[in-house]
């Protein structure tokens, strides 16, 4: 990152002590241009804490992350770590108890409000902690919330207030998770920023860790949203963000198909029904994202020709920014209820009881997997 012109090389926020730069609004120490007559200087995230308690994501690769969490281990901490339930596989941090060591460490399950209104949620429950569990994950308690409806949270702060102790709070969490407003809701209900800022400096590390004082003398460690290129939301643009990052409850949409039938979500995605007895798919999407069906022998054909036009999002330019596509062939067992999950776009449910040889055409890096039945 390129640091700014016109001050002295290494000039540092005077809040979490980051190296200053203005190239980049996402990344650590970005301090916009007419904030350099301010006294003291501060970046863009510690200047929105001190004035609005506010925080605002920031984020770092996955290198300098890890790096990070490996500080964790070494403190008395709790360890709050927010996913993303429509991208659950996606944003959940892999290995995060090599990192963490004996620190409890509580789940905060984000974005409930997208599911379908007639959710179980006893069942949503069962499913986190059970995933979790096959993931290696250690976690003293679940907590499904909503930051959009502002549900859930009262539990998580009570959670934080009762586990907490004389430990400081870390909040953890890949990009557009929901880490940010988690993190407002724990200054306004633990710290007295006002007088505490007014006499201590933030401390804060070059990874740009923002250390939030509470009224004890312990801290909310605010970490930079960690990037999972294998997310499909890291590869698109902002428009074609909207596309694909649904903000309404979720609308599934069945599909009766046969054997030989495809789907193109936009030229996001293809799915391919390869074999097998005629049977539903119902498919857990962005309902902005049009679907277009067609036969399999006529797919290839019809993407080479219309894709980025007909088959939009994205549109041609942005569509050729993309690594090219590859083709994941998977087999849906008899009887068990599966889901084909794409980070960051959603997941198809196989409602069949006889399963299923498929496949899913995406950008190459973005994961695709599948995984027992959400819903």
């Amino acid at each position: 990152m390129t640091e700014l012109s016109g001050l002295t090389a290494g000039t540092k926020c005077s809040g979490c002590g980051i190296v200053l730069q203005n190239e980049s609004p996402d990344h650590p120490g970005y301090i916009p241009a007419q904030a350099l007559e301010r006294t003291p200087l501060l970046c863009q995230r510690c200047f929105r804490i001190r004035n609005y308690n506010e925080s605002s994501t920031v984020t770092v690769d996955q290198s300098e992350f890890l790096r990070l969490l490996g500080q964790v281990g070494e403190q008395d901490a709790l360890v709050i770590h927010i996913v993303d339930l429509f991208d659950f596989h996606g944003s959940v941090i892999s290995g995060l108890q090599r990192f963490v060591g004996n620190n409890p460490v509580v789940l905060a399950v984000n974005k409930t409000d997208l599911l379908p209104k007639v959710t179980n949620w006893n069942k949503i429950r069962n499913w986190v902690q059970k995933e979790a569990k096959e993931l290696g994950l250690k976690v003293e308690d679940i907590v499904l919330c909503s930051a959009k409806q502002n549900t859930g949270f009262d539990r998580l702060l009570d959670i934080v207030g009762s586990m907490r102790g004389d430990r400081d709070v870390y909040v953890v969490g890949a990009t557009n998770v929901g880490k940010s407003t988690l993190i407002n809701r724990l200054i306004s209900d633990y710290s007295d920023l006002e007088e505490e800022l007014t006499t201590s400096r933030y401390p804060g590390t070059t990874l740009d860790t923002v250390n939030i004082p509470l009224d004890d003398g312990h801290y909310i460690i605010d970490t930079p949203g960690i990037v999972y290129e294998s997310r499909y939301t890291e590869l698109v643009n902002k428009q074609d963000l909207a596309a694909i990052m649904p903000d309404k409850p979720l609308k599934p949409l069945v599909y009766q198909l046969n054997e030989g039938q495809s789907l193109f979500f936009g030229a996001m995605a293809r799915f391919d029904f390869v074999q097998g007895g005629h049977q539903s798919f119902t498919f857990y999407l962005n309902n902005r994202l049009k679907i277009h069906r067609t036969k399999l022998e006529r797919a290839d054909e019809l993407f080479a020709n219309h894709a980025g036009v007909m088959l939009a999002p994205p549109v041609k330019a942005d569509l050729d920014k993309l690594p090219a596509w590859t083709r994941h062939e998977l087999r849906i067992l008899k009887g068990k209820p599966t889901d084909i999950f794409i980070s960051g776009l959603g997941w198809i449910k196989a409602n069949s009881t006889d399963g299923a040889l498929v496949a899913v055409h995406l950008p190459k890096g973005v994961k695709v997997m599948m995984r027992p039945s959400l819903i």
